[in-house]
C-alpha cells in the first residue's frame, strides 16, 4: 500500500500459535503503524496462554467497530487456513452482522455471503 501511494485506513487482524516465535512481521507492522499505513493491529496467539485465542475471538471483542468499518465500506480479506480458520472467521463476521448490523441470521448471511462477496465483492479469500 505505502509502496503505490495507497490511502485509506486499513486493520490488521493478525494470528499465530506464539507471538515470539510467529510473529516474524512483528517489527514491519509496528513501522508500518508507525508510518501511518497500518491503522489498527489486533493480534491472537493461541498458544501463549492457558486460554486459546483466536483471530474470530479478537474479531467478535471489536465487533461493533469491525461493523462500522464495513458498513462504511470496508474491504474485509481472509488469508490462511481453509479448514478452519476460515470458516471460524466466517461465523464470526455472520455474528458481527447480525448482532451490531442488526440483522436477522438469514439476513446477516445474505449480506455477507452474498452482498459482501459477490455484488460488491469487498469480502475476499486467500485461503489453503
Amino acid at each position: 500500500r505505502a509502496k503505490h501511494g495507497h490511502t485509506g485506513r486499513n486493520w490488521l487482524f493478525f494470528g499465530d500459535q506464539h507471538a515470539a516465535t510467529d510473529f516474524l512481521y512483528g517489527d514491519e507492522f509496528a513501522s508500518a503503524q508507525k508510518a501511518g499505513h497500518l491503522h489498527r493491529l489486533s493480534t491472537a496467539f493461541s498458544r501463549d496462554q492457558a486460554e486459546k485465542i483466536y483471530v474470530q475471538h479478537r474479531m467478535e471483542q471489536e465487533g461493533a467497530e469491525l461493523w462500522r468499518w464495513l458498513d462504511k465500506g470496508a474491504y474485509f480479506y481472509v488469508c490462511g487456513d481453509a479448514k478452519r480458520m476460515a470458516k471460524d472467521v466466517h461465523q464470526a463476521l455472520l455474528a458481527i452482522t447480525a448482532k451490531h448490523g442488526g440483522k436477522t441470521p438469514e439476513q446477516a448471511e445474505e449480506y455477507v455471503s452474498v452482498t459482501l462477496a459477490k455484488t460488491e465483492k469487498r469480502y475476499l479469500k486467500d485461503v489453503y
